[in-house]
Protein backbone atom coordinates (compact mmCIF):
# COMPACT_ATOMS: atom_id res chain seq x y z
CA UNK A 1 0.00 0.00 0.00
CA UNK A 2 1.40 3.40 -1.00
CA UNK A 3 1.84 6.28 1.46
CA UNK A 4 -1.17 8.07 -0.05
CA UNK A 5 -3.29 4.92 0.16
CA UNK A 6 -2.34 4.50 3.82
CA UNK A 7 -3.27 8.10 4.48
CA UNK A 8 -6.74 7.59 2.97
CA UNK A 9 -7.33 4.12 4.39
CA UNK A 10 -10.62 4.26 6.30
CA UNK A 11 -9.07 2.11 9.03
CA UNK A 12 -6.57 4.79 9.90
CA UNK A 13 -8.44 6.58 12.68
CA UNK A 14 -4.99 7.82 13.71
CA UNK A 15 -2.72 9.46 11.10
CA UNK A 16 -0.13 6.76 10.26
CA UNK A 17 2.60 9.40 10.45
CA UNK A 18 1.59 10.40 13.98
CA UNK A 19 3.78 8.28 16.24
CA UNK A 20 1.83 9.37 19.34
CA UNK A 21 -0.98 6.96 18.42
CA UNK A 22 -3.50 9.67 19.40
CA UNK A 23 -6.93 9.97 17.75
CA UNK A 24 -7.58 13.58 16.70
CA UNK A 25 -11.10 14.54 15.64
CA UNK A 26 -11.53 16.89 12.68
CA UNK A 27 -13.92 19.80 12.44
CA UNK A 28 -17.26 19.85 10.65
CA UNK A 29 -17.50 21.69 7.31
CA UNK A 30 -21.07 23.04 7.11
CA UNK A 31 -21.60 25.68 9.81
CA UNK A 32 -24.54 27.81 8.64
CA UNK A 33 -27.43 28.63 10.97
CA UNK A 34 -31.19 28.90 10.91
CA UNK A 35 -31.89 32.48 11.94
CA UNK A 36 -34.79 34.82 12.68
CA UNK A 37 -32.82 37.77 11.29
CA UNK A 38 -34.57 39.55 8.39
CA UNK A 39 -33.28 38.28 5.08
CA UNK A 40 -31.63 35.22 6.62
CA UNK A 41 -30.69 32.51 4.13
CA UNK A 42 -32.23 29.87 6.41
CA UNK A 43 -35.29 31.28 8.22
CA UNK A 44 -37.30 29.17 10.71
CA UNK A 45 -40.27 27.60 8.93
CA UNK A 46 -42.44 24.58 9.58
CA UNK A 47 -41.60 21.49 7.50
CA UNK A 48 -38.68 23.18 5.75
CA UNK A 49 -35.82 21.31 7.43
CA UNK A 50 -34.88 17.65 7.64
CA UNK A 51 -32.41 15.91 9.93
CA UNK A 52 -30.32 12.97 8.77
CA UNK A 53 -29.15 11.01 11.80
CA UNK A 54 -27.95 7.64 12.99
CA UNK A 55 -29.31 6.07 16.16
CA UNK A 56 -25.86 4.60 16.71
CA UNK A 57 -24.08 7.95 16.77
CA UNK A 58 -23.97 9.82 20.11
CA UNK A 59 -23.55 13.18 18.35
CA UNK A 60 -26.63 12.65 16.18
CA UNK A 61 -28.53 11.30 19.20
CA UNK A 62 -28.25 14.74 20.80
CA UNK A 63 -30.34 16.28 18.03
CA UNK A 64 -33.12 13.70 18.36
CA UNK A 65 -33.35 14.34 22.10
CA UNK A 66 -33.60 18.11 21.66
CA UNK A 67 -36.09 17.78 18.79
CA UNK A 68 -38.39 15.83 21.11
CA UNK A 69 -37.84 17.94 24.22
CA UNK A 70 -38.70 21.11 22.28
CA UNK A 71 -41.79 19.63 20.61
CA UNK A 72 -40.38 19.97 17.11
CA UNK A 73 -41.65 16.64 15.75
CA UNK A 74 -44.15 18.33 13.39
CA UNK A 75 -41.72 21.08 12.41
CA UNK A 76 -38.51 19.17 11.58
CA UNK A 77 -38.67 15.75 9.95
CA UNK A 78 -35.88 13.19 10.19
CA UNK A 79 -34.48 9.99 8.72
CA UNK A 80 -32.05 7.60 10.35
CA UNK A 81 -29.51 5.70 8.31
CA UNK A 82 -29.15 1.94 8.79
CA UNK A 83 -26.77 0.76 11.51
CA UNK A 84 -25.10 -1.59 9.04
CA UNK A 85 -21.95 0.00 7.65
CA UNK A 86 -20.49 -2.82 5.56
CA UNK A 87 -20.59 -2.09 1.88
CA UNK A 88 -18.77 -3.60 -1.09
CA UNK A 89 -16.30 -5.29 1.20
CA UNK A 90 -15.40 -2.06 2.99
CA UNK A 91 -16.03 -1.21 6.60
CA UNK A 92 -16.10 2.15 8.20
CA UNK A 93 -16.54 3.99 11.45
CA UNK A 94 -19.38 6.48 11.62
CA UNK A 95 -19.16 10.15 12.38
CA UNK A 96 -15.78 10.26 14.05
CA UNK A 97 -13.19 9.30 11.41
CA UNK A 98 -11.03 11.69 9.44
CA UNK A 99 -10.82 13.02 5.88
CA UNK A 100 -10.84 9.54 4.42
CA UNK A 101 -14.55 9.48 5.14
CA UNK A 102 -14.95 10.29 1.46
CA UNK A 103 -14.83 6.49 1.08
CA UNK A 104 -17.38 5.62 3.70
CA UNK A 105 -20.80 4.08 3.37
CA UNK A 106 -23.56 5.59 5.50
CA UNK A 107 -26.46 3.89 3.77
CA UNK A 108 -30.19 4.28 3.99
CA UNK A 109 -32.39 1.31 4.79
CA UNK A 110 -33.93 -0.42 1.81
CA UNK A 111 -37.66 -0.45 1.23
CA UNK A 112 -38.50 -3.84 2.73
CA UNK A 113 -35.91 -3.92 5.54
CA UNK A 114 -37.31 -4.24 9.05
CA UNK A 115 -35.02 -2.29 11.37
CA UNK A 116 -35.89 -1.08 14.90
CA UNK A 117 -36.42 2.60 15.42
CA UNK A 118 -38.61 5.33 14.00
CA UNK A 119 -37.90 6.50 10.42
CA UNK A 120 -35.18 3.98 9.54
CA UNK A 121 -36.27 4.11 5.91
CA UNK A 122 -35.13 4.96 2.40
CA UNK A 123 -34.44 8.67 2.01
CA UNK A 124 -37.94 10.21 1.72
CA UNK A 125 -36.58 13.33 0.00
CA UNK A 126 -34.43 11.57 -2.58
CA UNK A 127 -35.88 8.10 -3.28
CA UNK A 128 -33.11 7.44 -5.77
CA UNK A 129 -30.34 8.00 -3.20
CA UNK A 130 -28.95 4.97 -1.39
CA UNK A 131 -26.20 6.65 0.68
CA UNK A 132 -25.82 9.86 2.67
CA UNK A 133 -22.81 10.89 0.60
CA UNK A 134 -25.14 11.59 -2.35
CA UNK A 135 -26.69 14.50 -0.43
CA UNK A 136 -23.24 15.99 0.03
CA UNK A 137 -22.46 15.60 -3.66
CA UNK A 138 -25.82 17.24 -4.45
CA UNK A 139 -24.41 20.31 -2.68
CA UNK A 140 -20.99 20.04 -4.30
CA UNK A 141 -20.12 17.43 -6.93
CA UNK A 142 -16.44 17.85 -6.05
CA UNK A 143 -16.92 17.61 -2.28
CA UNK A 144 -13.90 16.01 -0.57
CA UNK A 145 -14.76 16.46 3.09
CA UNK A 146 -16.58 14.25 5.59
CA UNK A 147 -20.01 12.71 5.15
CA UNK A 148 -21.37 12.79 8.67
CA UNK A 149 -24.43 12.67 10.87
CA UNK A 150 -26.21 14.67 12.06
CA UNK A 151 -26.82 16.60 8.84
CA UNK A 152 -29.40 19.40 8.88
CA UNK A 153 -30.86 19.86 5.39
CA UNK A 154 -32.98 22.64 3.87
CA UNK A 155 -35.68 20.97 1.74
CA UNK A 156 -36.67 24.23 0.03
CA UNK A 157 -33.21 25.21 -1.22
CA UNK A 158 -31.86 21.66 -1.36
CA UNK A 159 -28.85 22.68 0.69
CA UNK A 160 -27.04 21.33 3.73
CA UNK A 161 -27.31 23.90 6.50
CA UNK A 162 -25.06 22.40 9.15
CA UNK A 163 -23.39 19.11 10.12
CA UNK A 164 -22.08 20.04 13.56
CA UNK A 165 -24.23 18.65 16.39
CA UNK A 166 -23.25 21.35 18.89
CA UNK A 167 -24.51 24.04 16.48
CA UNK A 168 -27.67 22.15 15.56
CA UNK A 169 -28.91 21.54 19.10
CA UNK A 170 -28.47 25.20 20.02
CA UNK A 171 -30.40 26.28 16.94
CA UNK A 172 -33.28 24.09 18.05
CA UNK A 173 -33.36 25.59 21.57
CA UNK A 174 -34.96 28.91 20.58
CA UNK A 175 -35.12 29.67 16.85
CA UNK A 176 -38.47 27.88 16.30
CA UNK A 177 -40.13 29.14 19.50
CA UNK A 178 -42.58 31.39 17.61
CA UNK A 179 -44.04 28.22 16.03
CA UNK A 180 -44.39 26.27 19.28
CA UNK A 181 -47.04 25.81 21.95
CA UNK A 182 -46.32 27.67 25.18
CA UNK A 183 -45.32 24.50 27.06
CA UNK A 184 -42.48 23.91 24.61
CA UNK A 185 -41.46 27.58 24.45
CA UNK A 186 -40.85 27.35 28.19
CA UNK A 187 -38.37 24.46 27.77
CA UNK A 188 -35.06 26.29 28.25
CA UNK A 189 -32.11 23.95 27.85
CA UNK A 190 -29.48 26.69 27.99
CA UNK A 191 -30.73 29.09 30.69
CA UNK A 192 -28.95 32.41 31.00
CA UNK A 193 -27.94 31.97 34.65
CA UNK A 194 -26.30 28.58 33.98
CA UNK A 195 -24.59 29.28 30.68
CA UNK A 196 -21.09 29.88 31.99
CA UNK A 197 -21.33 26.76 34.19
CA UNK A 198 -22.64 24.64 31.31
CA UNK A 199 -19.89 25.88 28.99
CA UNK A 200 -17.22 25.05 31.58
CA UNK A 201 -18.74 21.59 32.06
CA UNK A 202 -18.95 21.08 28.29
CA UNK A 203 -15.23 21.64 27.93
CA UNK A 204 -14.11 18.68 30.01
CA UNK A 205 -17.18 16.53 29.30
CA UNK A 206 -16.53 16.75 25.57
CA UNK A 207 -12.75 16.37 25.61
CA UNK A 208 -12.46 13.74 28.34
CA UNK A 209 -15.74 11.77 28.22
CA UNK A 210 -17.66 12.22 24.93
CA UNK A 211 -14.48 12.18 22.86
CA UNK A 212 -12.47 10.39 25.55
CA UNK A 213 -14.04 7.01 24.81
CA UNK A 214 -12.94 7.34 21.18
CA UNK A 215 -9.47 8.55 22.10
CA UNK A 216 -9.18 5.43 24.26
CA UNK A 217 -10.70 2.99 21.78
CA UNK A 218 -9.00 4.31 18.65
CA UNK A 219 -5.54 4.71 20.22
CA UNK A 220 -2.86 2.82 18.32
CA UNK A 221 -0.21 2.76 21.05
CA UNK A 222 -0.34 1.48 24.60
CA UNK A 223 0.82 4.86 25.86
CA UNK A 224 -1.96 6.76 24.07
CA UNK A 225 -4.58 4.29 25.29
CA UNK A 226 -3.48 4.42 28.93
CA UNK A 227 -3.20 8.20 28.93
CA UNK A 228 -6.69 8.69 27.54
CA UNK A 229 -8.49 5.97 29.47
CA UNK A 230 -7.10 7.33 32.75
CA UNK A 231 -8.28 10.83 31.82
CA UNK A 232 -11.69 9.42 30.89
CA UNK A 233 -12.19 7.76 34.26
CA UNK A 234 -10.88 10.75 36.16
CA UNK A 235 -13.58 12.85 34.49
CA UNK A 236 -16.24 10.19 35.12
CA UNK A 237 -15.22 10.43 38.79
CA UNK A 238 -15.67 14.18 38.54
CA UNK A 239 -19.19 13.82 37.10
CA UNK A 240 -20.02 11.22 39.77
CA UNK A 241 -18.88 13.56 42.54
CA UNK A 242 -20.97 16.40 41.15
CA UNK A 243 -24.14 14.29 40.88
CA UNK A 244 -23.63 12.72 44.31
CA UNK A 245 -23.43 16.15 45.95
CA UNK A 246 -26.27 17.83 44.06
CA UNK A 247 -29.85 16.83 44.89
CA UNK A 248 -32.33 16.56 42.07
CA UNK A 249 -32.83 14.23 39.12
CA UNK A 250 -30.79 16.30 36.63
CA UNK A 251 -27.22 17.50 36.36
CA UNK A 252 -28.35 20.92 37.58
CA UNK A 253 -30.86 19.88 40.22
CA UNK A 254 -34.45 20.20 39.08
CA UNK A 255 -33.59 21.80 35.71
CA UNK A 256 -33.01 19.69 32.62
CA UNK A 257 -30.30 21.35 30.52
CA UNK A 258 -27.75 20.87 27.77
CA UNK A 259 -25.40 19.35 30.35
CA UNK A 260 -27.73 16.35 30.68
CA UNK A 261 -28.10 15.92 26.93
CA UNK A 262 -24.38 16.02 26.15
CA UNK A 263 -23.40 13.63 28.92
CA UNK A 264 -26.29 11.18 28.46
CA UNK A 265 -25.43 10.04 24.95
CA UNK A 266 -22.05 8.73 26.12
CA UNK A 267 -23.14 7.28 29.46
CA UNK A 268 -26.08 5.33 27.97
CA UNK A 269 -23.64 3.63 25.56
CA UNK A 270 -20.94 3.04 28.13
CA UNK A 271 -21.75 -0.38 29.58
CA UNK A 272 -23.12 -1.79 26.32
CA UNK A 273 -20.28 -0.73 24.04
CA UNK A 274 -17.43 1.32 25.45
CA UNK A 275 -16.50 -1.02 28.33
CA UNK A 276 -15.65 -3.94 26.07
CA UNK A 277 -15.30 -2.50 22.58
CA UNK A 278 -13.17 0.53 23.43
CA UNK A 279 -11.43 -1.12 26.42
CA UNK A 280 -12.90 1.45 28.84
CA UNK A 281 -13.06 -1.18 31.55
CA UNK A 282 -11.59 0.27 34.73
CA UNK A 283 -15.20 0.36 35.96
CA UNK A 284 -18.67 0.18 34.46
CA UNK A 285 -21.49 2.61 35.20
CA UNK A 286 -23.96 0.20 36.81
CA UNK A 287 -21.60 -1.13 39.45
CA UNK A 288 -18.95 1.58 39.71
CA UNK A 289 -20.82 4.88 39.61
CA UNK A 290 -24.02 4.88 41.73
CA UNK A 291 -24.88 8.55 41.20
CA UNK A 292 -24.30 8.43 37.44
CA UNK A 293 -26.26 5.19 37.27
CA UNK A 294 -29.22 6.72 39.09
CA UNK A 295 -29.06 9.84 36.90
CA UNK A 296 -28.90 8.01 33.55
CA UNK A 297 -31.73 5.65 34.50
CA UNK A 298 -33.92 8.58 35.51
CA UNK A 299 -33.45 10.13 32.08
CA UNK A 300 -33.94 6.85 30.22
CA UNK A 301 -37.06 5.69 32.07
CA UNK A 302 -38.74 8.96 33.05
CA UNK A 303 -38.03 11.41 30.20
CA UNK A 304 -39.40 10.08 26.88
CA UNK A 305 -37.09 12.25 24.78
CA UNK A 306 -34.16 10.21 26.11
CA UNK A 307 -35.50 6.66 26.35
CA UNK A 308 -37.55 6.73 23.17
CA UNK A 309 -34.60 7.92 21.05
CA UNK A 310 -32.17 5.30 22.42
CA UNK A 311 -31.95 2.27 20.11
CA UNK A 312 -29.61 -0.41 21.45
CA UNK A 313 -29.81 -2.60 18.34
CA UNK A 314 -28.28 0.22 16.31
CA UNK A 315 -25.77 1.12 19.00
CA UNK A 316 -24.42 -2.37 19.63
CA UNK A 317 -24.47 -3.62 16.06
CA UNK A 318 -22.92 -0.54 14.54
CA UNK A 319 -19.89 -0.35 16.80
CA UNK A 320 -19.14 -4.04 16.93
CA UNK A 321 -19.69 -4.75 13.23
CA UNK A 322 -18.10 -1.59 11.79
CA UNK A 323 -14.71 -1.49 13.51
CA UNK A 324 -12.98 -4.62 12.33
CA UNK A 325 -9.60 -3.26 13.30
CA UNK A 326 -10.90 -3.55 16.86
CA UNK A 327 -13.30 -6.49 16.41
CA UNK A 328 -12.11 -8.47 13.33
CA UNK A 329 -14.87 -11.09 13.42
CA UNK A 330 -17.70 -8.59 14.01
CA UNK A 331 -19.11 -10.56 16.93
CA UNK A 332 -21.59 -8.56 18.98
CA UNK A 333 -21.63 -9.38 22.72
CA UNK A 334 -25.05 -10.26 24.13
CA UNK A 335 -24.71 -8.32 27.35
CA UNK A 336 -25.18 -6.50 29.49
CA UNK A 337 -28.73 -7.69 29.84
CA UNK A 338 -30.88 -5.74 30.26
CA UNK A 339 -29.00 -2.83 28.64
CA UNK A 340 -30.54 -0.45 31.19
CA UNK A 341 -31.56 -1.72 34.61
CA UNK A 342 -35.01 -0.74 35.92
CA UNK A 343 -34.91 2.00 38.53
CA UNK A 344 -35.79 -0.42 41.33
CA UNK A 345 -32.99 -2.90 40.54
CA UNK A 346 -29.23 -2.92 40.98
CA UNK A 347 -26.56 -5.30 39.71
CA UNK A 348 -26.88 -8.78 41.22
CA UNK A 349 -23.94 -8.44 43.60
CA UNK A 350 -25.28 -5.18 45.00
CA UNK A 351 -28.75 -6.66 45.44
CA UNK A 352 -27.25 -9.65 47.24
CA UNK A 353 -25.35 -7.37 49.63
CA UNK A 354 -28.50 -5.43 50.45
CA UNK A 355 -30.44 -8.65 50.99
CA UNK A 356 -27.69 -10.03 53.25
CA UNK A 357 -27.71 -6.92 55.42
CA UNK A 358 -31.49 -7.13 55.86
CA UNK A 359 -31.28 -10.75 56.91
Amino acid sequence: MSTEEKKNDILNWVDPKDKSGEFKRQQSVFRNHISKEPGAEFPPEKDRYHLYVSYACPWAHRTLIVRKLKGLEDIISFTSVHWHMLDKGEYISLCWTELWLKHHRLRFAEKDEKVPGENVTPDPLHPEYTHLREIYFENNKDYEGRFTVPTLYDKKQKKIVNNESADIIRMLYYVFDDLLEDKYKKVDLFPEDLRSTIEETNEWTYNDINNGVYKSGFATTQEAYEKNVKTLFSSLDRAESHLASNPGPYYHGDRLTEADIRLYTTIIRFDCVYVQHFKCNLRDIRSGYPALHKWVRNLYWDVPAFGETTEFTHIKNHYTKSHRQINPLSITPLGPEPPVLPKDREVATAEALVKGKKE
